[in-house]
């Protein structure tokens, strides 16, 4: 049985690797502090299997975490100069190429729903290939890995060590707000944790018309928009709205069809994904890796395409939830 924590090693082991590329970088004047980072999130993976196995305790996990903090909020991560390409050679391997560039990348979903569909129900000797209830996961796993291979087909790369060298820059250049999603999904357990969607759904109660479901799918949906908005990330919005209104109202109270009401929930949470600063490593990254003139353009060429897929999960809950 293939298990979901070889994964979760895979990735330790890259960004370990990349720490330690990072150490023996002179071009970057922050070298130190960019390796202890990535090597602190790539030893992270490791522990945390003894740790969710009972074998060591939880603490270096957190002395870790903070430790992270402190060198990407003082800051004490840098960028090296990247050994690649000249803009000229760039353009003339992307003219080569043409759409053949976004073969890789479709690989990478096409493996994963192969994997969570058909895969999952392979066995040997009456043991399943993947790991139940990680089929998914897993998928994506092998997806990064046959996307690689690959990519490395089509531009014809035959040497390991490039794609880790340009995975590393990219890794430099985007920073701690890698990890904003983790840590604001970490946020949103917090916040329900602390009760703040009980008391969201007591106030929503008071509040909303009795007997009015499609008031409350809208109230829903707009809801998680406005809370993605604050949190930044839908995974930190979605266990405090799910449980003020979600599962309470339109589920419990209106007999709404559960798979239909949180997937769709999940997608309007993403709407304000796409019109907040807040989802920096969504929005702002990407403007400044590109050089935009406006840091703001890519939220301002989102809103509408966000308000008007907002109106569509509206419209989807209330015609295929009840």
């Amino acid at each position: 049985m293939i298990k979901a924590e070889w994964f979760f090693w895979l990735v330790g082991a890259v960004f370990l690797a990349m720490a330690a590329q990072m150490v023996v970088d002179r071009t970057n004047p922050k070298r130190l502090g960019s390796a202890a980072f990535w090597g602190l999130l790539g030893g992270c993976f490791f522990y945390s299997s003894w740790v969710v196995e009972k074998k060591a305790p939880a603490e270096p996990l957190g002395v870790a975490v903070l430790a992270m903090v402190c060198l990407g909020g003082f800051p004490l991560t840098g960028r090296g100069v990247p050994r690649t390409t000249t803009p000229e050679q760039r353009a003339a391997s992307a003219a080569r190429l043409g759409s053949r560039l976004f073969v890789p990348a479709l690989t990478i979903p096409l493996v994963a729903v192969v994997c969570a569909s058909a895969v999952k129900h392979w066995h040997i000797g009456g043991e399943p290939v993947l790991e139940a209830g990680s089929e998914t996961i897993l998928g994506l796993g092998f997806g990064a890995i046959v996307g690689l291979l690959v990519g490395m087909v089509v531009v014809r790369e035959r040497r390991p060590a490039v794609p880790l060298h340009a995975g590393r820059s990219l890794l430099e250049s985007m920073g701690w707000a890698l990890l904003l999603p983790q840590l604001l999904a970490v946020l949103g357990s917090i916040f329900q944790e602390a009760g703040v969607g009980t008391q969201v759904g007591k106030i929503t109660e008071q509040v909303l018309p009795e007997g009015q479901k499609y008031v409350a799918v809208a109230v829903y949906c707009v809801g998680m928009a406005l809370f993605t908005v604050i949190m930044g990330n839908a995974f930190a919005a979605f266990p405090v709205m799910t449980a003020a209104i979600g599962w309470p109202v339109l589920i419990q109270q209106m007999h709404g069809d559960a798979p239909v009401v949180l997937a769709v929930g999940m997608l309007a949470g993403f709407c304000g994904t796409l019109v907040t600063p807040m989802a920096a490593n969504f929005n702002l990254v990407p403007a400044a890796l590109l050089e935009l003139k406006d840091q703001y353009g890519p939220i301002k060429a989102q809103i509408p395409t966000a308000g008007a897929l907002l109106v569509c999960n509206i419209a989807i809950i209330s015609l295929f939830a009840f």
